[in-house]
């Protein structure tokens, strides 16, 4: 049986201590239903399964720097000494050199004083679930009761900082934020403080499984993606290149660098991004929880052996093998590459619109930003070149006569194309 260690020298297991029990009750969350995969369970992992998924994943990677990445349903419901065992077992099988990281995904609501002061301690990274000011935020964000959940995750935001644990944001992009991408963007730089931010789409099916057909009215329109990033786009090259860092836009920038893209939805091939639930069971992907993407369970049989099965590598092939032809001969496959199976709606991915657009209206930012780096020069310095830019820009529109060419460069006459101005 081929093994991971014959095709990558990493990769990653997506933690669900909890499985997908939550405090909360989020309109748009596809995790909470994968309760029904396990009936009568307590959705707590042992630490018999914590202890064999630490040794077996940390001897598995053969990179310097291992990454735990907890995630839920909410993670921080299995209280605080799960996670002092977690930390104490990666110390125990750390190999020498070895950096391990911690990552947690939370909603915020259950962050108190000694939890915060744990994660400052040992370095975890809190990735907080916010999507945007109090009304954009709590129109799907609420907690069992229907009740709104802002003031709790705000709450929770500031005991981070008051602990000085390194945090990011990930904001989800969806049918009640999706029109107010500069309010939304704003909100989390300059109220929020978030220097690290990931906007990730709402494509939420109607009905369960992937092979759902429609979306709910929760999700994002495809366009309407594509308008919020340009957006915000806009005013990041503007203001904030190397102030603010936005996943998407770093992930673009390593594409026009000639780089691999570093996040899983936008890479050529899927599977080395896989889930591991409450129980031990391994799953392809955190969006394909589902029975015929189970690979096994790592009490009964290696964690290399799952991870490196033919199912998964076929899983991973997939994504490349089954791209439809108008994304093989799109201008902007070497950045998207079909984006995320996931979101294939009868074979094209339903965000197709949107990603077009985005991408192609940051080429120019792009390239000069990649050529900067390429000369070692900070990429920053696309904002200088955009302001001198626009400064020659309208010189050049004061000075021409309404019958010349229009300086913007559409071919028409000034008159007839920016003479209003």
């Amino acid at each position: 049986m081929t093994s991971c260690q014959e095709f990558a020298p990493a990769f990653h297991v997506m933690l669900k201590p909890r499985g997908p029990v939550c405090n909360l009750d989020c309109a748009y969350c596809y995790y909470l239903s994968k309760a029904q995969l396990y009936p009568g369970s307590d959705f707590c992992m042992t630490d018999e399964v914590l202890e064999s998924f630490t040794r077996q994943y940390i001897a598995a990677q053969r990179v310097p720097e291992v990454t735990f990445g907890w995630q839920g349903g909410e993670p921080l419901l299995m209280g605080l000494d799960f996670f002092r065992r977690a930390v104490a077992l990666q110390e125990r099988y750390r190999r020498p050199g070895m950096r391990v990281v911690n990552a947690l995904q939370t909603n915020g609501t259950l962050l108190d004083d000694d939890g915060c002061r744990f994660f400052r301690e040992h370095d975890f990274l809190v990735g907080l679930s916010l999507d945007g000011p109090r009304q954009a935020h709590d129109a799907y964000r609420v907690d069992k009761g229907g009740k709104p959940t802002f003031d709790r995750v705000m709450a929770g935001l500031a005991l981070l900082k008051e602990h000085a644990v390194e945090f990011n944001i990930l904001a989800t992009v969806h049918a009640a934020n999706a029109d107010r991408p500069l309010e939304t963007y704003r909100f989390l730089r300059d109220e929020v403080g978030a220097r690290f931010i990931q906007f990730i789409p709402i494509v939420q099916r109607e009905g369960e499984g992937v092979s759902a057909r429609s979306v709910t009215a929760r999700s994002v329109i495809a366009e309407q993606y594509g308008d919020f990033l340009i957006a915000v786009f806009d005013e990041w090259v503007r203001w904030d290149v190397g102030r603010v860092f936005v996943q998407i836009f770093d992930v673009a920038l390593a594409a026009w660098v000639g780089a691999r893209p570093g996040l899983c939805v936008f890479e050529e091939t899927c599977g080395q991004a896989l889930v591991l639930e409450h129980n031990g069971d391994l799953y392809a992907c955190d969006h394909f929880v589902e029975p015929q993407y189970r690979l096994g369970n790592i009490l009964e049989t290696p964690l290399v052996e799952l991870v490196g099965s033919e199912q998964q590598r076929r899983f991973g092939l997939d994504k490349r093998d089954t791209l439809p032809d108008i994304c093989r001969t799109c201008e902007v496959r070497f950045v998207c590459n079909g984006g995320c199976p996931k979101n294939r709606l009868q074979g094209v991915n339903y965000l197709c619109q949107g990603y077009r657009a985005f991408f192609a209206h940051i080429d120019g930012p792009m390239r000069f930003m990649a050529a900067e780096l390429k000369a070692r020069r900070p990429p920053a310095n696309v904002m200088r070149h955009l302001v001198q830019q626009e400064a020659e820009l309208e010189r050049r529109f004061a000075q021409a006569n309404r019958n010349d060419p229009c300086p913007c460069g559409s071919g028409l006459k000034f008159k007839h194309c920016h003479g209003q101005r």
